[in-house]
Formats: structure tokens, C-alpha cells, sequence
């Protein structure tokens, strides 16, 4: 299918997804990369305690956390 035609159905609402080989799609900027941070044992504990009463992992809070701040540098 040309470019032309692909690019006349998306712009019409109709799905393209069919066209696609989404087995090879990636995100842009999904890639991971190990950090190590220490922290005071008060901050772990303090983060282990928010964690447990949302229901998250420690790693999860410190990463939703670490998002939020970015955001509102954007």
C-alpha cells in the first residue's frame, strides 16, 4: 500500500492497524537503564510504608513519583 493511500485512510478514521506489523513496533524511550540511588533508612521506610498502602512496589511509587516531578519541568 503507498504512503498516500495509508496516510488518506488514517486521516478518514478508519483503522490502519491491519497494515501494520506491530511485532516489531518499539517505543521511543521505553528502554530501561539500571540506576542505583542510596537513600536514609527513614526515607526507605517512609516509601515502603506509602507503597504497601497504595498496594505498589517501592520501585513503582519511587518511578510514579520521579514521573510527576518531570512532568511539571515539561
Amino acid at each position: 500500500m503507498k504512503a498516500r493511500v495509508f496516510d488518506e485512510k488514517f486521516d478518514k478514521g478508519e483503522s490502519v492497524l491491519k497494515y501494520l506489523d506491530l511485532s516489531k513496533a518499539i517505543r521511543p524511550g521505553s528502554q530501561q537503564r539500571r540506576v542505583n540511588v542510596d537513600f536514609p533508612v527513614w526515607m526507605i521506610e517512609s516509601l515502603d510504608k506509602e507503597a504497601k498502602r497504595l498496594g505498589v512496589t517501592r520501585q513503582s511509587i519511587i518511578k510514579v513519583w520521579i514521573a510527576e516531578r518531570l512532568q511539571k519541568l515539561a
